[in-house]
């Protein structure tokens, strides 16, 4: 069975799926589609005068330059939002790798999202979460707090991976889908292919350890959303 779905064709994609698939004419219009609905459920939240919790990847990363303009130019307030970042690389130690680093989520977060975003409309800082490998439980606890995920954002990786969670055959279903915040040894095919992107295809550059937030968190979001716009 699986090797037949290698071979359907374009017009039998998402036909029987379990989650609805909207195909799109390219890259291009998955990030718009990302950033058009992270605008859209902030826009709506704020008529409504409810706060905005969104779960945010680093991977894809295409729809933050639209998101950012978007906002700039309809002057969209994100003060009652919350950016909740999936995982980020650490080092042998257990520690977050350097912001400074090329390789850092939060760098990237910082220079591409934040700091384009005008002072008056850009969240406080203290509402730009990562998973802390030194409070592991601290998204989830905020997640309650805050009443939920509005939308959980994200891509897949070559492995299936949605944030850093990879397969555990080991696992059950019912397992693997409670899984929570937690650090982790990176697979080397995930390593293989940030370091084509990255690293110039240099392996051994890149981290072995992540921390990521777990399938418990993801599946509770109210809407989930992925943008696939590589050829997996």
């Amino acid at each position: 069975m699986a090797q037949e779905y290698f071979h359907i064709t374009e017009a039998e994609l998402g036909q029987g799926a379990k989650i609805p698939i909207l195909k799109l004419g390219d890259s291009g219009e998955v990030f718009y589609e990302l950033a058009l609905e992270m605008v859209e459920e902030i826009e709506k939240n704020n008529r409504e005068g409810k706060k905005t919790v969104l779960i945010c990847p680093v991977g894809p990363v295409g729809q933050y330059p639209i998101f950012v303009r978007l906002v700039n130019e309809r002057r969209i307030s994100l003060h009652d939002c919350t950016f909740i970042n999936m995982d980020e690389y650490l080092n042998e130690d257990g520690s977050y790798i350097d912001i400074t680093d090329s390789l850092s989520f939060r760098g990237f977060m910082d220079r591409e999202v934040y700091s384009k975003i005008d002072e008056e409309l850009v969240m406080p800082k203290e509402q730009r979460i990562f998973p802390d490998p030194k409070d592991r439980e601290r998204v989830h606890k905020l997640i309650q707090e805050l009443g939920g995920v509005d939308i959980c954002f994200g891509g897949i990786g070559i492995n299936g991976h949605l944030a850093f969670n990879e397969a555990q055959d080991e696992l059950s279903a019912e397992e693997f889908a409670a899984l929570p915040t937690r650090v982790l040894t990176i697979s080397r095919e995930t390593r293989a292919v940030n370091a084509i992107g990255d690293r110039n295809g240099a392996i051994d550059a890149m981290p072995k350890k992540a921390i990521t937030i777990g399938f418990q968190d993801i599946l509770a979001a109210r809407k989930i959303r992925l943008g696939v716009f590589r050829d997996w």
